[in-house]
């Protein structure tokens, strides 16, 4: 594996030229996890497809002269509609792990949601930065440590909390299960360490296999949302939501907000692009909770139409990842600056000065007509 570069080629012009850049500086074992989908790989297809399928319709001469990328939500202000979304194990990119990632975000205005499963704790991460930090939580089978970990984020000045609940199982990934994939020496998910696991014992042949083990009998459901928000006072997104029906339930349930989400194709394969999925999601909430989308961003343009078709927000995963593994903070700091700067370029060729102004009419469709 080679050493993290020191100094960003002048050819990495786009956040895809990270991606072989990455995969040279990080362990076969460690690519196939963090590149990886559910066993054929065809939702993380998808969500790169989607992007692909809609095209833009320039808009020319308009007055851009208070242009801006700024947004609000939940009362703070972001310089742009990009999120850091949450990553666990970040320490397998790069040694300085999710702390680097913080830097990057604080040096661009960033905001960046922390995975329950980092590799450094949420409370250094919080001193790393001052970019506003979200804390992403899975429902443990230990509600006594989903309570403690929500608090301490709250009380390390955390401002939301990403309740992520499409995965109470984890999906099939192949991709690792043949590189034989595990957590090296020196990597754990640090702010779990003291959670109780209930004992699981893998299925006898013939037995159910997955329902026999008993995994899924502490599994959440719509009630720990209501429990959640009592255990704080930040307001709590759900991360995970494709159809109108479950969004409805999530605002119901006292969603604050919603993450349209596929996991990045990693639980199940198949499902929708979440781009595909947004719109649907966007008109089931309609307007009552924020709606962020995350899944297959790799250009400003794949932001401007994730907002053109409803999103506050989004969030950005694997190409912050490839920047982390091949040059840490400073390749973080850089992808993001590029999404930035492509974001910008591609509303001053629509015709957007901010980013209220983005919406679905500059989605190019086969009966629009630009005279």
């Amino acid at each position: 594996m080679k050493p993290p570069l020191s100094r960003i080629p002048a050819d990495v012009v786009a956040v895809t030229d990270y991606e072989p850049l990455a995969r040279e500086r990080v362990s076969p074992q460690a690519w196939a996890y963090i590149a990886g989908g559910a066993a054929d790989e065809r939702t993380l297809q998808h969500n790169r497809d989607a992007f692909d399928a809609l095209t833009l319709a320039p808009r020319v001469l308009a007055d851009l002269t208070e242009a801006s990328t700024t947004i609000a939500l939940f009362g703070q202000t972001f310089a742009h509609p990009m999120l850091l979304a949450p990553i666990a194990y970040q320490k397998l990119a790069h040694p300085d792990g999710e702390l680097a990632t913080a830097h990057a975000a604080s040096a661009l205005r960033t905001g960046m949601v922390v995975s329950a499963q980092a590799s450094v704790k949420i409370e250094d991460v919080a001193r790393a930065t001052q970019a506003p930090l979200w804390c992403q939580l899975y429902v443990q089978p230990d509600r006594a440590c989903t309570r403690e970990l929500a608090q301490r984020a709250e009380a390390a000045g955390y401002t939301a909390l990403v309740l992520t609940v499409d995965a109470p199982v984890s999906g099939v990934r192949n991709r690792e299960q043949r590189a034989g994939f595990r957590l090296p020496d020196g990597v754990s998910a640090v702010n779990l360490a003291d959670c109780v696991s209930p004992d699981i014992m893998p299925a006898a042949l013939g037995d159910s296999p997955v329902f026999g083990t008993g995994m899924l009998r502490t599994a959440p459901t719509w009630h720990d949302v209501a429990w959640l928000r009592e255990q704080s006072s930040l307001p709590v997104l759900i991360k995970g939501i494709l159809t109108p029906d479950d969004a409805r339930v999530a605002v119901e349930a006292g969603a604050s907000g919603i993450v349209v989400s596929n996991h990045g194709g990693r639980t199940l394969d198949t499902l929708p692009a979440s781009l595909d999925a947004l719109p649907r999601v966007v008109g089931a909430v309609a307007g009552r909770v924020p709606v962020l989308v995350d899944g297959g961003i790799r250009r400003g343009t794949d932001v401007l139409k994730a907002v053109a078709l409803g999103a506050s927000a989004v969030l950005i995963g694997r190409p912050y990842i490839w920047g982390l593994a091949a040059a840490g903070i400073t390749g973080v700091a850089h992808v993001i600056n590029m999404l930035w700067a492509e974001l910008e370029i591609a509303m001053a060729l629509t015709g957007c000065a901010t980013i209220a102004d983005v919406d679905h009419r500059i989605i190019w469709s086969s009966d629009q007509r630009i005279i």
